[in-house]
């Protein structure tokens, strides 16, 4: 059994370790909010040019459109969204698992090009062969997170819009963790190019729209401006589910270091007890040879 000293410290250690993460726990939960409100405010409009989007997409053609043009899929780059830094479960590796996934069995065969955003993906990455470095996206994309905002992510979306209009590329998807609620994420995949008309129940036949002003400004307007939005609130969603995790993991670490105090200190006592046992009998049985 340690001794007094030991046990001390341990209790000591564990104390001032419960203390850091009931501290990380509160400033997650107070990122956290301002992430939900961030999200909520940003859904309906993204919500809406979405929809509005993919009327439009079913009525141009793939010369009109150069975002949703049908051919032959060869060179795919994959966006895996994690955070820089980690505490907070299994957030970033889940990200890092599903897209190693796509690489090797969804887009088997394809030229797969790895493109990271967050520390944690870039570490994971950027020893592989398909590590796209900096031929799709600006430079220092870790620095994102710093400064989350819709002005810092248009660069990213633009300079992937850019490389499928030039047929660099042929199909960009988007891998990050929806936020379900506080304390799940759900790893999904979003496809950012081609743009896909998404069929919406009970739609039997192509509506015919009036367009003012014409096809070609609202392509060139319309289309690039709800990509950048698209890839915005995905982003805003992994941020928010990376402070549910590191909530929730905090929150667990607490709960586990309380508990851990508990039973040193019961263990503490033990000993103390003990000690104080084994004194009582030594002094006894000195008293008692004395008086023999």
């Amino acid at each position: 059994m340690a001794n007094l000293k030991e046990i001390r410290n341990r209790i000591t250690s564990v104390s001032s370790t419960m203390q850091i993460t009931s501290a990380m726990k509160m400033v997650s939960a107070a990122k956290l909010k301002r992430a939900q409100d961030a999200v909520t405010k940003m859904m309906p409009y993204s919500q809406k040019l979405q929809e509005i989007l993919s009327g439009l997409s079913s009525s141009l053609d793939g010369v009109e459109n150069s975002y949703a043009s049908d051919r032959e899929i060869k060179n795919v780059v994959i966006v895996a969204i994690t955070s820089n830094r980690g505490l907070c479960g299994g957030f970033n590796n889940y990200i890092i698992k599903e897209t190693i996934r796509l690489a090797n069995e969804e887009y088997a065969g394809k030229n797969v090009s790895l493109v990271t955003i967050g520390k944690k993906a870039t570490d994971a990455f950027k020893k592989s062969p398909m590590f796209a470095k900096d031929d799709f996206l600006p430079t220092n994309l870790d620095d994102l997170w710093n400064q989350l905002s819709y002005a810092n992510a248009t660069p990213i979306a633009e300079k992937l819009m850019k490389a499928y209009a030039d047929k660099k590329i042929d199909k960009v998807v988007i891998v990050y963790n929806h936020s379900k609620n506080v304390a799940t994420q759900v790893v999904q995949t979003s496809q950012l190019l081609p743009v896909v008309h998404a069929q919406t129940e009970g739609e039997h036949k192509e509506l015919d729209y009036i367009f003012e002003p014409s096809k070609e400004e609202i392509v060139s307007e319309l289309l690039p401006k709800t990509l950048k939005t698209q890839l915005y609130s995905l982003l805003l969603e992994s941020y928010a589910g990376e402070h549910g995790a590191r909530m929730t993991a905090m929150h667990k670490a607490t709960d586990n270091a309380s508990e851990l105090n508990k039973s040193l200190k019961l263990q503490y006592n033990k000993a103390r007890q003990a000690a104080i046992t084994n004194e009582i009998l030594e002094i006894v049985g000195g008293a008692e040879a004395l008086n023999g």
